[in-house]
Order: C-alpha cells, then sequence, then structure tokens
C-alpha cells in the first residue's frame, strides 16, 4: 500500500468512526454544577442597551486620583516592568503595616505576615485553597459577596449559610452562629462593612461572636474591603479583639476605598504559617501582583488620604439622599452604614428578586442587582449602588417611581 493510500485510508476510517467525543464528562462536577455569578448573570442582559441608569456594579465612579496614576506613569517609564517578590514589593508591605499600626493599632511583620494579591477577590480564594480540606465546613452570613460560596467549594470546603435580618440589621447573631456551628466547622467568614447591605459589625458587636470562635478554636477570614467607606462611628476589626490577631487572616485591598477597581491589588494579614501558606498557592498561579500597580498601590497608602475622605463625603451625601428617596417610594431600606450600597425591599410589590430587577431593567431601564445573587436571605430586596451620580441616582429614582405607579403599589 503506497504512502497515498494510507492516507485515504486513515482518511476513510476517522470519517467512519462514531465520534466519542464530550467535552462536557471532561469539566470538573464542582465547577460544572457551580452556577454563574448572579450579578455578572444580570449584566449580561444590560450589555448594548441604550440609555440604561446603572445602580449595580459595586465600584466607584471615581476616577482613580491623577498622582497616583502619575506613579505608574514613572514607573513605566522608568522600565520597572517586572516581576516582584511573590510577596509584593518590600516598600509596599511597609507602608502597610504602618498604615494598619496607624488605623487599627495592629502590628504586622512586613516579610512573613503580609501578602500582596491580585485583588482581595484573590486573596479570598488564597485564604480558603491555603486552610480547608476536603469536607470542613465554614460558615457564611447572608447576604454576603458572591464569591465566598463558589471559593469554599472550588476549595474542597462545605459552605454553612447563617441568613441576617433586616430587623437586626443584617448583624451576625450569636445565636444564628452558634447554632451552625458543628465538629466539621473549621472557619467564619466575616464581610463588614457589608456587601450587598452596607451593614457593619460594632466592636461590642463582634466581642458577643468572639468567645464561640475560640470554644471552637475556629479560624476568621475577614474581608474589610469597605474598611475606609464606615459612615457611623470608626470601623471595627476582629483582629483587633484580644487574642483574635492570630485567628484572623484579614484581607482588604485598594478597589473601594481609593478607586482603584481596575488596578487589582489586595492584600492579606495573618499568621505567618497561613500568609505563608496563601503564598505558596499564589506562587502558582499568579506570582505576584501587577508590578506597576504596586507602584500605585504604594502612592495612594503614602498621599492619598485626602481623596480618600473627600470621596467618602460624596458617598455619604448619596447614601442619605438615595435611602430617603427610598423610603419616600414606600421601600422599606435600611440605613447602609458603611459600603456605598442601599438594599431596599421589594417584598411588597408582591415580585420575586429578579422578577422585580429583570422588569425594572425591561420597562424603565434601571439596572439593580437581585437580592437573592446574594444568598437565599436576599430574596425580596435588590441592590443598588449609590456610587454614581447624584443627577442619576435622581433620575433612577424617578423611573422607579413610575415604575412602581405601574404595578399599582
Amino acid at each position: 500500500m503506497t504512502r497515498g493510500e494510507i492516507g485515504l485510508s486513515g482518511k476513510k476510517l476517522a470519517m467512519e468512526r462514531p465520534s466519542l467525543w464530550r467535552p462536557e464528562s471532561h469539566l470538573s462536577a464542582t465547577v460544572r454544577d457551580m452556577p454563574p455569578s448572579g450579578i455578572r448573570k444580570f449584566f449580561d442582559i444590560v450589555v448594548g442597551m441604550e440609555g440604561v441608569i446603572s445602580l449595580g456594579v459595586g465600584e466607584p465612579d471615581f476616577p482613580t486620583p491623577w498622582h497616583i496614576r502619575e506613579a505608574c506613569i514613572y514607573s513605566l517609564e522608568g522600565g520597572h516592568t517586572s516581576y516582584t517578590s511573590n510577596k509584593g514589593l518590600p516598600e509596599l508591605r511597609e507602608i502597610l503595616a504602618e498604615a494598619k499600626k496607624e488605623d487599627l493599632k495592629l502590628e504586622y511583620d512586613p516579610e512573613e505576615e503580609i501578602l500582596i494579591t491580585t485583588g482581595v477577590s484573590e486573596a479570598v480564594d488564597l485564604a480558603f485553597r491555603a486552610t480547608l480540606n476536603p469536607g470542613d465546613e465554614v460558615i457564611v452570613p447572608q447576604p454576603c459577596y458572591v464569591a465566598y460560596v463558589p471559593d469554599i467549594r472550588l476549595a474542597g470546603g462545605v459552605p454553612r449559610p447563617v441568613a441576617t435580618r433586616l430587623s437586626e440589621e443584617f448583624k451576625l447573631r450569636p445565636e444564628d452562629f452558634e447554632g451552625a456551628i458543628s465538629e466539621k466547622t473549621k472557619a467564619l467568614v466575616l464581610s463588614y462593612p457589608n456587601n450587598p447591605t452596607g451593614a457593619i459589625m460594632t466592636r461590642e458587636d463582634l466581642e458577643e461572636i468572639a468567645d464561640l470562635v475560640v470554644e471552637n478554636d475556629l479560624l476568621v477570614i475577614s474581608d474589610e474591603v469597605y474598611e475606609k467607606l464606615t459612615y457611623d462611628g470608626k470601623h471595627a476589626s476582629f483582629a483587633q479583639l484580644e487574642g483574635m490577631r492570630e485567628r484572623t487572616v484579614l484581607l482588604n485591598g485598594m478597589s473601594k476605598s481609593c478607586a482603584m477597581t481596575g488596578w487589582r491589588i489586595g492584600y492579606a494579614l495573618g499568621d505567618p504559617a497561613i500568609i505563608g501558606a496563601m503564598t505558596k498557592v499564589h506562587q502558582y498561579t499568579m506570582l505576584c501582583a501587577p508590578t506597576m500597580a504596586q507602584v500605585a498601590a504604594v502612592e495612594a497608602l503614602r498621599r492619598g488620604d485626602a481623596e480618600v475622605k473627600a470621596m467618602k463625603r460624596e458617598y455619604d451625601r448619596r447614601r442619605r439622599l438615595f435611602v430617603s428617596e427610598l423610603k419616600r417610594l414606600g421601600l422599606p431600606c435600611f440605613e447602609p452604614k458603611g459600603a456605598f450600597y442601599a438594599f431596599p425591599s421589594i417584598e411588597g410589590t408582591g415580585l420575586s428578586s429578579e422578577e422585580f430587577a429583570e422588569e425594572l431593567l425591561k420597562e424603565q431601564k434601571v439596572a439593580a442587582v437581585p437580592g437573592n445573587a446574594f444568598g437565599d436571605s436576599g430574596e425580596g430586596f435588590i441592590r443598588c449602588s449609590y456610587a454614581t451620580s447624584r443627577e442619576e441616582i435622581l433620575e433612577a429614582v424617578d423611573r422607579i417611581e413610575r415604575f412602581l405607579a405601574d404595578l399599582g403599589t
């Protein structure tokens, strides 16, 4: 048989052989069964729609302050485009240690207890992957940021949601926390100021759950990315409580307070053993956060306090305006004490969260996120970001008012 005949015969066999390839059968079962982000799923609908007022995206509407952008530009012009240490620029870790000592009266060793990550989202993922064994349970107060439950599952853990309630200002209560603890419980997630509710936990609130953490030998993963956007009182970190620093992995970043969402700079602080384990995973996935973004973060921490305070004042004005308008429309709304979200109840309309959000978008071109995207206890609410101009907020309120009038509520 000639080479040409062999080739023709091979082609014929390939054409006759039935295809057994099914890509979906090669997927991880965990990933295959995981629903897409409730936020992103909804906002896919928004893409391409004209005239939409978005109250949904969780990012500042301010540009990154110029002097921070300029620091990045200078670093690029200087050719600073190489890798940094896996843990991040030493200068950035040192200035972070100084900032935490000043803000929270907490001391962290820049070399052993601080890791710079590619956004706080990576820090969340690393914290779970570095600490969970298959079957370990993690208590997650809800409503909460959409990534916690999927990240726990991806790490082999088992999420145990605990509902927080409007009647209790969406705070985690000791009795609810205690009722969720089992012999398999390894960790507790705290996320205050909270996305999506805007709730905070005071030092006294945190003290109420600290004894349960100790009694059950739990790790606490505390996501404090909205720390600087606390309107009522001063932010309280679980790590500040007596004996809790060593039990706490404190996560934070530059995205929200410094209007640096796209720069992807987060960080983790904690015990050297845990930070070291997180660094191992980080080495094999991200290697290091972007060098020029780390340079910008140094500038933000060194000279960005005035802009942070100015943005916070503007969010506070919008917060009070928006919440008062929602209440005027007859939508019960907890007054957020942190972050930049309002979480009004829409139960009185008779619509589910998804129905309300989809109809509001279709009829009045106002985009908000269904509350059930943040867990089952978010059903009956929608999340509205007031990180947009006051003019757009007032226009959105007018459209919501027309929508409610059409519903007859």
